[in-house]
Formats: C-alpha cells, sequence, structure tokens
C-alpha cells in the first residue's frame, strides 16, 4: 500500500476513533429504530462482501419494512469500519457491520494498538454464509496436492506464497500452514488477488493463497492448480477439489465467514427479530443462489451459534496475526 494511502487510512481511522469516544457513555439501545438501518460495510464497493451486503440489505428491507442503506468503511484492516458499529450511538437509527474475518479476526490484531474487543465488543446476530480459501500453485511448479507443497518446502528449505495483502486472510492462512508443517513459507504481499493471480499464472510465485471465489475460471482452463479447499468439506463451486480436511489436516479447516454483527448489548428482542429476519432472507431460493455463484455457502443459524462460531476463529486467528509480526 502507498504511503499516502496508507496515511489517509489511519487518519481516518483516528477521526473514528475520536468521534466514538462520546458515544461510549451513551445508553443502549432503547427501542426499534424509525430510521433507516445503516449496513456498514468494511470493504470497497464492489467486492465480494459489498455485494453479499446489497443483496441482504435488499431483502431485509422487504423483510422489516424499513429501508437498509449501504456505507462503504473500508481501511485500517476492516477496522474504520469495525470501529464505527463498535461505537455507534443509539440514535434512533440502528448502525449494523456486514462482518467478516478480516475485521474481526484478523485486523484488529495487526494495528499498533487494538480498537476493539472482537468478540464482546459486538452482538454477533446472524451467520450469512461462508466460503473457504484455497490453496494453488502454477503447473510448472508440480504440486497437486498439500502433500506435495510440505515435500517441496522441506527439499527446497524455502517457499514463497502469495496473497492479496498484508493481514489478508490469505497471508493469515499461510501463516497457519507453515506453523501447522513446520515448513519455511515466505509472504509475498501484492496490492490485491488481481496482481497476485498475474504473478501465480507466470510463474513469479509459485503458490498462492486466496479465498476461492475469483479462481474457478483459472482452474477450469489449467492456468492454475488448486491443492486444497480450506473448509471441512467440498466446495459446491470446485468439487472435484479435496478439502483440508480430506488431505489430512483438520486443524487447517478455515472458512472466511459473512455474517451481520451490531454494537455490544443490542437489546435481545431487536437481536431476535433481525435473526429472525435474517434467516428467513437465506431460507430464499434466489439468496441462495446469488450466494452460491460468490462461492458463498449460505448458514442459517442462532444468534448463539453465530457467535460461538466467531470466538473460536478469533481465537484460532489472532495468535496466528501476532505470531507472524504482520503490522497495518
Amino acid at each position: 500500500m502507498p504511503a499516502a494511502s496508507t496515511a489517509s487510512s489511519r487518519r481516518r481511522f483516528l477521526r473514528v476513533l475520536s468521534a466514538g469516544a462520546a458515544a461510549a457513555s451513551l445508553p443502549a439501545f432503547a427501542a426499534w429504530p424509525d430510521k433507516p438501518l445503516r449496513l456498514v460495510v468494511t470493504f470497497p464497493a464492489g467486492g465480494a462482501s459489498d455485494i453479499v451486503a446489497r443483496v441482504l440489505g435488499e431483502q431485509l428491507a422487504a423483510k422489516l419494512g424499513q429501508a437498509v442503506v449501504i456505507d462503504n468503511r473500508p481501511g485500517a484492516g476492516g477496522s474504520i469500519g469495525g470501529l464505527l458499529v463498535q461505537q455507534a450511538a443509539p440514535d434512533g437509527r440502528l448502525t449494523l457491520m456486514l462482518s467478516n474475518s478480516t475485521p474481526i479476526s484478523i485486523g484488529p490484531f495487526a494495528l499498533e494498538k487494538q480498537p476493539y474487543d472482537p468478540v464482546e465488543g459486538f452482538t454477533h446476530i446472524a451467520m450469512i454464509g461462508t466460503a473457504p480459501c484455497v490453496v494453488m500453485a502454477n503447473p510448472k511448479a508440480g504440486l497437486k496436492t498439500l502433500g506435495d507443497l510440505e515435500a517441496m518446502a522441506r527439499k527446497a528449505g524455502r517457499l514463497d506464497f502469495g496473497s492479496g495483502g498484508p493481514a489478508s486472510i490469505g497471508h493469515i492462512y499461510g501463516e497457519l500452514v507453515k506453523n501447522a508443517l513446520g515448513i519455511n513459507m515466505v509472504h509475498v504481499p501484492y496490492r490485491g488477488g488481481a496482481p497476485m493471480t498475474t504473478d501465480l499464472i507466470s510463474g513469479v510465485i509459485p503458490v498462492g493463497i486466496d479465498v476461492v471465489t475469483a479462481f474457478v475460471p483459472y482452474f477450469k482452463s489449467g492456468q492454475i492448480v488448486p491443492l486444497a479447499v480450506t473448509s471441512a468439506t467440498r466446495s459446491a463451486l470446485v468439487p472435484d477439489v479435496p478439502s483440508v480436511v480430506e488431505s489430512g489436516h483438520r486443524k487447517l479447516v478455515l472458512d472466511n465467514f459473512f455474517g451481520l454483527s451490531g454494537p455490544a448489548k443490542m437489546p435481545p428482542d431487536v437481536v431476535t427479530r433481525l435473526n429472525t429476519a435474517v434467516n428467513e432472507v437465506l431460507a430464499g431460493a434466489e439468496f441462495r443462489k446469488r450466494m452460491a455463484d460468490l462461492g458463498i455457502a449460505t448458514a442459517p443459524g442462532s444468534q448463539p451459534a453465530f457467535a460461538g462460531f466467531v470466538k473460536e476463529q478469533v481465537g484460532q486467528l489472532a495468535p496466528a496475526v501476532k505470531g507472524a509480526g504482520v503490522k497495518l
């Protein structure tokens, strides 16, 4: 990331931090808000999270009889948007977040000062779905499985892998693989998935790790070889690719999640109403199809189940982020 861009993100982050300090002393939400709901997305417009938020927001508006406004707040590893929601004032306009692994399980631990507690600092309302990462290789590397990757790293003493950037989920997953297998994997950061894909195809890097969604065409064309998806079972998007469990590495299961979260201590009746509405949306064939096209498997469930999932993933990823010395 260019220095100017990094400085800009930090300035925005500090503005949100200052604005939230006053809100922190206000009372909890008193009643269901009578203004449009604000759904904060911690990524720029056009990406998978933004698409999920807009499709979900449209259908939630129909279920709740209330407008849902999408508010893109990228930067600082998702922590700008995360802090905005965590410190949201109970002003009659409910502020929620399209939560995912970046602002919850990774970003807060990559900043010099952790801005919020990603477990206790939010009400994690409902799971929307999950999308696995994929470990993949340039065909000329001669890798077909995770076992091949491990063998190459041991023989060479080093194996480079690319991701979409520092503190991306692909980067952190590579650190998990490195630690679990006890091999020397060196991270090569890129400014997004597109340039990483270009270098992977051309052989500049032998291995890449990223969310599976964007890579299906390259698998079909043979330009990139998928080694394993990081979910417990195979992905419907790439049914011929084995899971890490099939590859003998149950501890390497990791799903990039999409969910709905809000400030801490939301009233139980508000949480129940939102959880019910999200699950009703997930039951619709149209929504499931839109998510499947993005490589996302919908995952309806209770609020406590989602909160438990988040706590477990934070426990898995936070040590990896800190241990790798990742800084944003």
